[in-house]
């Protein structure tokens, strides 16, 4: 059974380039993606992953707001008892602020310039083979 991520935009952030583009990246590696499209927020994103019964949670920040929407995500999965599903996070993060990120139960972090090759990778391991 393919690997079931969701790609979310969280928060106020109008910009889905990225997001689009990491989605067909792990399509095209084999999983099957759910993409949320823009302006959700968290409560949202949590019910979509756990109605649409996903591996893992992608989520893309550029706004500056992911020190707060990632954790909330991390908390309300948390509240639902599905935890076991997988949040990992991508966008304009500050180094400084990947520890914090971690701490709070985000599996990874991707900055811009990521080779998706590194992406669909970390995907591949995280969460066993994508087909």
């Amino acid at each position: 059974m393919p690997v079931r991520i969701l790609i979310a935009k969280p928060g106020l952030d109008g910009h889905d380039r990225g997001a689009k583009v990491v989605s067909r990246a792990l399509r095209d590696a084999g999983c099957e993606v759910v993409y949320s499209g823009l302006h959700q927020t968290p409560e949202q994103i949590v019910e979509t992953a756990i109605q649409e019964d996903v591996d893992g949670v992608g989520l893309s920040v550029l706004s500056g707001a992911h020190m707060t929407l990632f954790p909330r995500v991390v908390e309300l999965l948390r509240e639902r008892e599905a935890d076991d599903i997988v949040v990992f996070g991508g966008g304009i993060i500050p180094d400084e602020d990947m520890p914090r990120l971690e701490d709070a139960g985000l599996a990874m972090i991707f900055t811009p310039g990521t080779p998706l090759s590194d992406i669909t990778d970390w995907v591949a391991e995280r969460f066993g083979d994508t087909d």
